[in-house]
């Protein structure tokens, strides 16, 4: 009996607490349609154009400059790639510079020996099989050595237009944490945005969440004074209840 009773407080818990961690694969968005259709367009009206951080001349810098993010800030890769895209814009000149001349562009950068020969391989494999451009569609992009779908996913977007979500770890925690799109994996919590998320927001949503993660709902502290969904949001973890957004409700 107190094995039951233990039981239904933890599942009772769970309901009034949707933004807490835990067993979260098949739960759902603890957000109403209107709730969520509120959420982005504040974020909307916050940064109507939002634009990825990382720098990049063409999709070919691009799609370096994102598989070099791996476990690296922004930053840090645009600082190693300045130099590196001032000389290098084409896998053909890629190929040319070499796996030990890519290296001391981006030895800053974590995992660096890893990455260049990705980079290489990913070079050499989009001139013999793809005529030097590079692919616009998901599977032909994650058959590209060091790419995996959430690199292709940045590229198709950013490169393409196509309307994507890349899921990182800014974007997987806000999910979790807020209880907006809960999943145990970033292919689950991409599913269920893509579910979500009205269409005419869904192209820069990506974007939204991303920086909102990087300088608002922060992994250590959320700057919840700041946010412009703070009355809105059902993170457990909020570090202030004050109703306070940013942005106008109408």
């Amino acid at each position: 009996m107190i094995k039951a009773k233990s039981s239904v407080s933890t599942q009772r818990a769970k309901k009034s607490n949707p933004g807490a961690s835990g067993k979260r694969g098949s739960a759902r968005s603890a957000y109403s349609k209107d709730e969520i259709r509120e959420i982005f367009r504040r974020f909307s009206v916050q940064r109507p154009e939002p634009k990825g951080e990382l720098e990049h001349t063409n999709a070919f810098t691009l799609l370096v400059a994102v598989a070099l993010s791996a476990q690296a800030t922004d930053v840090g890769v645009n600082k190693a790639t300045r130099a590196l895209f001032a000389v290098v814009d084409t896998p053909e000149k890629m190929l040319e510079l070499g796996e030990e001349g890519l290296i001391s562009y981006i030895k800053t950068i974590g995992l660096y020996r890893n990455k260049a020969k990705n980079v290489i391989a990913m070079s050499r494999k989009l001139i013999d099989e793809f005529g030097g451009a590079v692919p616009k569609t998901r599977e032909e992009l994650v058959s590209l050595p060091g790419v995996g779908r959430k690199t292709a996913n940045v590229v198709m977007s950013m490169a393409f237009g196509e309307a994507t979500i890349a899921v990182d770890t800014h974007i997987f925690r806000i999910a979790n944490r807020t209880g907006l799109a809960p999943g145990k994996t970033p292919d689950q919590v991409e599913a269920k945005l893509e579910k979500i998320i009205p269409p005419d927001y869904l192209f820069h949503a990506h974007h939204w969440l991303i920086l909102h993660g990087r300088y608002v709902c922060k992994a250590r502290k959320p700057d919840c004074p700041a946010c412009v969904i703070a009355d809105i949001c059902k993170a457990a973890e909020k570090t202030s209840e004050m109703p306070a957004p940013l942005v106008p409700l109408t």
